[in-house]
């Protein structure tokens, strides 16, 4: 990860942190020198990792039960609501609970008027539509825009800033000044146009060594179903089911080659691209490209750690493995913030 590079006044940036995880989106703002002055989670894990990598001033607690005014007065608030709701990897509830957080993300940010603020989502969020079948993302531009923000809205590519990762997540930034620019991407595909290339999966952890059983840097051999074995043992880097034998026994997967789709399922990382989105299911080979490059074998926390740009120095705190998984595949990459954070400095003061 980049330097801290803070500005003279960064810790006047009063910050507030919504949904904040295990703090993959508060480290890359803290890196680039803001003041963190309170965050919430309803997540017992990854509130006790927030406090053991980025500090103390997070409360545990649904943010439904919070009293607004006891929400401390803050120049900008930061944070992505649930995603669940909007992912495009399962079912889209846009009504249950988690979807409506949306609208609890507006409300505090209409409560406590900050001068700035960041929203952060999955790109599913775009074609989202409530019960009138009315677009989620309409409403809640619409809404932000009518208590006085000027917005800015892109789909961000994790990778163009250094991520080892190709992660597009939605971003809404408001201003009450004016519109506010996205940093210029620093790197590309083949590193043209005066720009870095990507980094790539084996950049990122190739110099990691061989899992072992209880590493103290959570680089644990996955556990792995005899089927998952099989799997690994066929898939090609860069491949996916259609490199798996046709008598393989899981119908899902002759599903996939008699039907297609789902393309990174059952994938196997290229070791010289970023790899794909590090999501929950990262122990899985049917959810995702999570197969190592030149391993038969899943990967370990401590590469998804890194392939989200996470120092080594994070430890999660947490209960079960899922529990680490979700913390990691939840999180907003650090580089990824700490771009952004630099970026809005300017708009700040």
């Amino acid at each position: 990860m980049q330097g801290t590079n803070e500005s003279a006044n960064a810790h006047d940036l009063r910050t507030v942190s919504l949904f904040s995880g295990g703090g993959g989106l508060d480290l890359g703002f803290k890196q680039a020198g803001y003041n963190i002055v309170w965050a919430i989670d309803n997540a017992r894990d990854a509130v006790e990792t927030y406090r053991a990598n980025i500090g103390h001033h997070i409360i545990c607690a649904d943010i439904n039960s919070i009293p607004l005014p006891d929400i401390p007065e803050c120049d900008i608030i930061i944070g992505g609501p649930p995603c669940q709701s909007f992912s495009l990897a399962g079912n889209r509830h846009t009504e249950d609970s988690r979807g409506q957080l949306v609208w609890t993300y507006l409300n505090i940010i209409k409560e406590k008027q900050p001068k700035l603020f960041l929203f952060e989502n999955v790109i599913g969020i775009l074609s989202a539509r409530n019960s009138k079948k009315e677009k989620i993302i309409d409403l809640l531009m619409a809404q932000f825009s009518a208590i006085g923000y000027n917005l800015s809205f892109k789909i961000v590519n994790a990778a163009e800033y250094g991520v080892p990762q190709l992660r597009h997540r939605a971003i809404i930034i408001g201003s009450r000044k004016g519109k506010v620019e996205f940093p210029p991407p620093t790197h590309n595909a083949d590193g043209s146009c005066g720009l870095h290339r990507y980094v790539c999966v084996s950049e990122a952890i190739g110099d990691l060594p061989q899992p072992t059983k209880g590493s103290p840097i959570d680089h644990e051999p996955p556990a792995m179903s005899e089927l998952d074995r099989y799997i690994a043992a066929h898939v090609k880097p860069g491949g996916n089911y259609m490199d798996i034998p046709a008598d393989v026994k899981s119908e899902r997967i002759r599903r996939l080659q008699r039907e297609g789709g789902h393309t990174t399922c059952y994938g196997r990382m290229r070791p010289d691209r970023p790899a794909y989105t590090i999501n929950t299911y990262f122990n899985r080979p049917n959810v995702g490209c999570n197969i190592h490059y030149s391993q038969d074998r899943l990967i370990t926390v401590r590469e998804a750690l890194r392939l989200q740009s996470f120092p080594d120095s994070y430890h999660i705190v947490a209960r079960s493995k899922q529990a680490k998984n979700l913390i990691v595949g939840n999180a907003v990459p650090p580089l990824l913030a700490y771009a952004l954070a630099q970026n809005l400095k300017k708009y700040l003061y």
